[in-house]
C-alpha cells in the first residue's frame, strides 16, 4: 500500500538537461499500457506552463522508464481516462 500517505515525488530531466520535480497524482491502465499523471513540484499554479503531464512507462533491460505520449490520439484518450477518476471537485477548480 503506497498510496496511504503522502505524495510521491519524481525527478526527471527534460531534453535540455533541466531537472524539475514532477508529484504523482494518480496512474492507471489504459490499452495495456501503464500510465501515471503528475503535476509539477516546484512551478506555481498561476504559472502558464502549469498543468498535468501525463507519461507513459516502459521496460526496458528490467528498468521502469518514464516515456512521453507522443500520439495526440492517445494522449487525448488517456488524458479523459485520468479525468474521469479525478473528484469532480478537480474540474470546478478549471472554471
Amino acid at each position: 500500500m503506497d498510496n496511504d500517505f503522502g505524495s510521491n515525488y519524481i525527478t526527471i530531466e527534460d531534453e535540455q538537461g533541466v531537472e524539475f520535480e514532477l508529484e504523482q497524482i494518480a496512474s492507471l491502465e489504459f490499452n495495456g499500457q501503464e500510465y501515471m499523471l503528475f503535476l509539477p513540484a516546484d512551478m506555481q499554479e498561476d504559472d502558464p506552463e502549469y498543468g498535468y503531464i501525463i507519461l507513459g512507462i516502459k521496460e526496458e533491460d528490467g528498468e521502469e522508464l518514464f516515456v512521453s505520449v507522443d500520439d495526440e490520439a492517445e494522449l487525448d484518450a488517456v488524458y479523459e481516462a485520468f479525468m474521469n477518476l479525478l473528484p469532480d471537485d478537480e474540474e470546478e477548480d478549471e472554471d
